[in-house]
């Protein structure tokens, strides 16, 4: 018996939760789970144009994306963009733990451990740790995703590479995919950049054809218990 599940994603900044994992989101609420999304970081604070405009837009983006895929309103903690390194620990695992004491989730979704940005390797980090396996824990399962443009691009030395080890069919998903990905549309770049439309695409189409389908989104199992 399946049952509803709580999903908790737990993304650094807000666009990489459907770059990583936005068919299989979708693939959950379609299944009847019940998905909530974290953003950790405010993903534009960081840049030399950056103005409190932008990081409202940002914001908006991530709640339109998540109607698109399904999901609960998101929820923001706000931390500096790419200086995640400049916050005491504890600070990200408190919040992360206090999501989960509220959430309750079964499923945890968050960022590969070795990718090029900072802020993305600070939150596996920060996830393990607040989704300890204590007895009682509600967590059966945690899982790293691959982000475009971080997760391909870190060099040998930052880290053991991204090898799936789980892989979620998301053809019939694809669409709602992309429509989420355009509500990031000024985070998006031309073919052939790895966050173009085409190279998100050809990752699914890879990721599939690995394991006999036509598109997926890849994972590494972090904790499961079966």
């Amino acid at each position: 018996m399946r049952g509803q599940k709580n999903v908790l994603i737990v993304a650094a900044h807000p666009d990489d939760e459907v770059f990583g994992c936005g068919g299989t989101i979708a693939r959950h609420v379609a299944e009847g789970d019940k998905v909530d999304i974290f953003f950790l970081a405010d993903g534009v604070s960081s840049r030399d144009e950056y103005m409190n405009d932008q990081n409202k837009e940002r914001i908006n983006a991530a709640i339109k994306a998540a109607e698109i895929l399904g999901a609960d309103k998101p929820r923001f903690a706000c931390f500096p963009d790419n200086k995640m390194d400049t916050v005491p620990l504890l600070d990200v695992i408190k919040k992360i733990e206090l999501a989960v004491e509220e959430l309750k989730p079964n499923i945890v979704y968050t960022h590969h451990g070795s990718d090029l940005n900072i802020d993305h390797r600070l939150t596996q980090e920060a996830v393990m740790t607040a989704c300890r396996p204590f007895p009682g824990s509600t967590i059966m399962a945690i899982y790293s995703f691959e982000t475009v443009s971080s997760t391909e691009w870190a060099p040998p030395n930052m880290g053991p590479k991204f090898q799936p080890s789980r892989f979620v069919e998301i053809s019939e998903f694809m669409e709602q995919k992309r429509l989420a990905l355009e509500c990031y549309s000024t985070e998006m770049r031309d073919f052939p950049h790895a966050r173009s439309y085409e190279g998100v695409n050809a990752l699914s189409r890879l990721r599939g054809t690995s394991v006999g389908v036509s598109d997926a989104e890849a994972f590494e199992i972090l904790r499961e218990i079966v």
